[in-house]
């Protein structure tokens, strides 16, 4: 059974050692660099890296250093290929989270209307001519 953060973080927050936490806990820490957290993904989804990127909308050199881990990409280019991949907002989030960024908060208008995209199944272009409309910055 997966832990919930919010039970990982009150677990943290009573551990008295960090070293116990983290071995209790190790199946639920995420260790591993971006590339390859996003590269195990899109071979659990058997997804093709070339589909990605094309779906992505981002220059073909520039993805397969992302995967290779030779580039270490925005936020909006890892939105991009989240978008690209059609990865659910769950594994969006996981994915930037990894990367150091902060999650898609529908909060944010911006956000809004990528999440509404991804949801509902809408291609890069799509969703950027949605931001372009409400005079938003594109991916």
């Amino acid at each position: 059974m997966m832990k919930k953060t919010t039970d990982l973080l009150t677990e943290l927050s009573h551990s008295s050692h960090i070293d116990q936490y983290l071995k209790e806990n190790q199946e639920y820490i995420i260790d591993q660099t971006l590339s390859k957290y996003l590269c195990e993904l899109i071979e659990k989804k058997a997804l093709s890296k070339s589909d990605v990127i094309k779906k992505a909308d981002i220059n073909e050199i520039y993805g397969y250093q992302i995967f290779s881990g030779k580039r270490f990409p925005s936020r909006d280019k890892l939105i991009s290929i989240c978008i690209g991949g059609e990865f659910t907002l769950e594994e969006t989030n996981d994915i930037l989270k990894v990367g150091g960024y902060s999650p898609l908060y529908p909060k944010i208008k911006r956000d809004s209307i990528i999440i509404f995209g991804m949801q509902n199944g809408y291609s890069i272009w799509r969703i950027n001519e949605s931001l372009f409309t409400h005079k938003l910055k594109t991916l």
